[in-house]
């Protein structure tokens, strides 16, 4: 009986240690994953501070990404890689792994040569290896350059010329850069470098050093906005950079544009243009800065401005001929010829001063720069609820789309709840010293250009009714009203018109009783009893380019001019 009882005591033992067993791999089927994703973390955030570290010491200007939009091979190398890292003042691109010896072995554009040994007209190319742009054309047999599956060919950092490797000869290296198609509007290294050599010799007349680059040259700032719109003014920068010199390129959010206008003073007088690429907040923001250029004395410094409309509702670039909104579709060379195209015109400017009502009321009036358009009622309710949302969530309106949506909402709302209405009983206006009598109006609009709300022509309305054409350069004011939010979107598709009030060259409003309320280009806020003055202030010097007509544009110039033939 003990014989046959002692088998027994033999299962639990192995029981243990299957389960022991099972214990073990069930540990190491977890902590295994865990330990591999936190050891490649580990490299990986080493490899990012070794990678930040070379950025930050380098003279390029790298950039890394995780995929390249085109075929691409790095320079070192010459492999073909799929991320890595590019320079977007030279557009050299290379492996992660030869980042180091790219930044040794290539130099990267000279925004200022290191000595004056090379005259203005004597630049010679600075040509890199591969990675040409889709489409070029090799300089001397005019065949397509970089069609092979390598890095191969060569392109001009300054000129932007193209030449196949056997196309490649010494006379080509050592031939002077011309600049290319954008020369007119590059500022050489070689003109920085006199420039550095006569202020240290106390000499100012750069007129006779600019006299060597022709009198078509008209050299282009840059200022974009990195965080207007759909966020694209990161990409555009690099763009510029690459086909102009990089110290013309700024980033206003990190350059004011005070800051970055100082480089006008080392131009000759009246030959600097500016392109602003961002929104009309942005546009304001920069004709301000002009502004106190003005005050400083610099006037024969001011520049001339283009938009690249960036924002939402872009409403005085599209004015200015230059669209409701880019979003990428004409590549950056074409907006550089749009703007060697474009006319000089003038923008009235108008000085918006709120003086709050009350007999104690110490503080100073609001001032405020007016390029667009006043308004209080609906619109400006919408503006300020969407403002409102957008400082607590900005990452959330990061689309033109999704803003133009949300507004929607809010006038949606508006159109159901009414709360600016009985706004005739609630304010008096003035135009030119003379009271108007309101009818019952949910929202007054002061317009100094021609379009509104994202591309509306509110002036000139639409029917058989013949008005005059609003101009932004004529020193008066178009006043109309509107009936309600739902009268707002029906003036947006064009299925009515505003009530017009009239013309002024100074617009009075006091509002007699609660808060409404108001906005100046888009910058809303909510105003209690008040008097609103609008006076002009001045002009900015814009550039108008002609070649961007809306379907709104054609039919309004058409229309005038069948007024004049009945005239």
């Amino acid at each position: 009986m003990e014989g046959e009882r002692r088998p027994a005591l033999g299962p639990p033992s192995e029981g243990l240690f299957a389960d022991g067993h099972l214990v073990l791999w069930t540990l190491c089927s977890v902590l295994l994953p865990v330990f591999i994703t936190f050891w490649c973390s580990l490299q990986r955030s080493r490899r990012q501070l070794h990678r930040r570290d070379i950025f930050r010491k380098s003279k390029h200007g790298w950039r890394d990404t995780d995929l390249f939009s085109q075929p691409t091979y790095c320079c070192v190398c010459a492999q073909h890689i799929l991320q890595g890292a590019f320079c977007d003042c030279c557009g050299l691109r290379v492996d992660e792994g030869c980042l180091k010896k790219a930044d040794k072995r290539f130099q990267c554009k000279e925004i200022m040569l290191k000595n004056d040994s090379r005259a203005l007209d004597a630049m010679p190319h600075h040509w890199i290896r591969g990675n040409v742009p889709l489409c070029s054309y090799c300089v001397v047999c005019r065949q397509q350059c970089g069609s092979q599956p390598k890095l191969c060919d060569y392109r001009c950092i300054w000129c932007q010329k193209t030449v196949h490797d056997e196309c490649m000869k010494s006379s080509l290296k050592n031939e002077r850069c011309d600049f290319g198609e954008f020369k007119n509007l590059i500022i050489p290294p070689s003109y920085l470098t006199s420039i550095n050599q006569m202020r240290k010799d106390k000499k100012t007349d750069y007129e006779v050093l600019a006299s060597k680059l022709g009198k078509q040259w008209t050299p282009l700032i840059i200022l974009a906005n990195s965080r207007s719109g759909t966020n694209m003014g990161e990409g555009l920068l690099g763009e510029f950079r690459i086909l102009l010199n990089p110290v013309q390129v700024f980033d206003v959010t990190k350059t004011p544009p005070i800051k970055a206008l100082q480089l006008c003073t080392l131009l000759p007088y009246y030959s600097a243009r500016v392109l602003v690429c961002g929104g009309d907040g942005t546009v304001g923001w920069v004709l301000d800065a002009v502004d106190e250029m003005k005050i400083k004395g610099q006037e024969k410094y001011i520049p001339q401005v283009a938009v690249l409309p960036l924002g939402t509702g872009n409403d005085l670039s599209n004015t200015l001929g230059w669209g409701t909104g880019y979003a990428g579709e004409i590549p950056v060379a074409q907006v550089l010829r749009n703007v060697m195209e474009a006319d000089g015109i003038k923008l009235d400017r108008w000085k918006v001063q709120v003086t709050n009502k009350g007999y104690y009321n110490l503080r100073k009036p609001k001032e405020f720069t007016m390029n667009n358009y006043f308004s209080v009622g609906p619109d400006a309710l919408m503006a300020l609820n969407f403002h409102a949302h957008r400082e607590k969530a900005p990452s959330l309106f990061s689309s033109r789309i999704l803003n133009k949506a949300v507004y929607l909402f809010y006038g949606t709302k508006d159109c159901l709840v009414q709360e600016c209405k009985d706004l005739n009983k609630k304010v008096e206006l003035e135009l030119d010293g003379e009271q108007v009598a309101l009818p019952n109006l949910e929202g007054i609009i002061v317009l100094n250009i021609g379009y509104w709300g994202g591309g509306c022509r509110l002036w000139e309305g639409m029917g058989d009714e013949t008005y005059p054409l609003a101009r932004h350069d004529d020193g008066l004011l178009e006043v109309v009203g509107v009936y309600g939010s739902f009268h707002c979107a029906q003036i947006q598709v064009k299925l009515a018109n505003p009530f017009r009030i009239g013309q002024a060259h100074t617009v009075r409003l006091i509002l007699k009783c609660s808060m409404m309320p108001m906005q100046v280009d888009g910058e809303p806020w909510a105003q209690g009893p008040c008097i609103v003055t609008i006076t002009h202030k001045t002009h900015a010097s814009m550039l108008y380019f002609s070649g961007e007509q809306t379907d709104d544009d054609i039919s309004s110039t058409s229309d005038q001019e069948d007024i004049k033939e009945t005239e």
